[in-house]
């Protein structure tokens, strides 16, 4: 009970949409990122919110999703089913984050972590989506997100984020 309470680690992430990022932001609606390993069983609950999320926003945002493969690992080491559940998302743009560099930019530091970004470069929110490790349902950080993609303003800006560390290739496994 204490380990699906307890929060990952989350880095510094830039008020604005980093420069040096090879990602690209898109100019006419938010952009939301989600960093996820692909061997972390946690990440399966943020894979089920992100589509259920992205069920209520009404094509108003980008989504890419981000899985971190670290230097040493064979090629295909993030083929994972939670890859291809993420790959069966309408809309939803999965890609390999070699090294976790783009991870770094952008703060996230455990599986599972969001950051959302209007049009103009500006952090909207950044964390989790599920209320605790590999746990589906209603919680602030999914309602944030909601909110702010479809317009509303919402005080809540960050959550914790619940999942394994993104940099560990020992992480837990998901065959």
């Amino acid at each position: 009970m204490s380990y699906e309470n307890k929060p990952g680690p989350a880095g510094e992430t830039s008020t604005a949409w980093p420069t040096d990022s090879q990602i690209t932001r898109q100019p006419d609606r938010a952009t939301l990122l989600m960093f996820l390993h692909p061997y972390c069983p946690c990440s399966r609950a943020s894979i089920e919110e992100l589509n259920r999320l992205l069920g209520q926003c009404q094509n108003s945002v980008s989504v890419n999703v981000l899985f971190v493969r670290p230097n040493g690992v064979s090629d295909d080491w993030a083929n994972t089913s939670l890859r291809k559940v993420a790959q069966s998302i309408p809309g939803v743009h999965v890609a390999l984050d070699e090294n976790g560099k783009e991870a770094r930019r952008f703060g996230a530091e455990s599986s599972g972590y969001v950051v959302l970004y209007n049009p103009k470069g500006e952090l909207l929110f950044s964390g989790g989506i599920t209320g605790t490790r590999g746990h589906e349902g209603q919680n602030a950080g999914e309602d944030a997100v909601i909110a702010m993609v479809n317009g509303h303003s919402m005080p809540l800006t960050h959550t914790h984020v619940y999942g394994c560390d993104l940099f560990d290739p020992e992480a837990k496994t998901d065959k």
